[in-house]
C-alpha cells in the first residue's frame, strides 16, 4: 500500500519567519486562558497567574531550545 504524497518521509514543514514570537503569542494566550479557567472555577488569582508564568516560560525555554538545535543541523539557516 503506498502512502499519500507529503506523508511521512522525514520532511519538516517550513520554518516560520518569526518562530519565537508566534511561539511567545500562542503560549500567551494559552497562559491566560489557564487563568481565566482557574478564576472562573473559584481558584486563587495568584496560584493561577504563578502557574501559567512558569508553564510560559518553561515552554517558551523548550521552544528556544528546539528552534536552536534545529538550526543547528540545517547549516543553511
Amino acid at each position: 500500500m503506498s502512502r499519500p504524497e507529503g506523508t511521512g518521509g522525514g520532511t519538516r514543514p517550513p520554518r516560520p519567519r518569526r518562530p519565537y514570537r508566534d511561539s511567545a503569542i500562542l503560549y500567551g494566550i494559552l497562559a491566560l486562558i489557564v487563568v481565566v479557567v482557574a478564576v472562573a472555577t473559584g481558584g486563587s488569582l495568584v496560584r493561577a497567574i504563578v502557574i501559567a508564568v512558569a508553564a510560559f516560560l518553561a515552554a517558551m525555554a523548550w521552544t528556544w531550545y528546539r528552534y536552536r538545535e534545529r538550526a543547528q543541523r540545517e547549516p543553511g539557516r
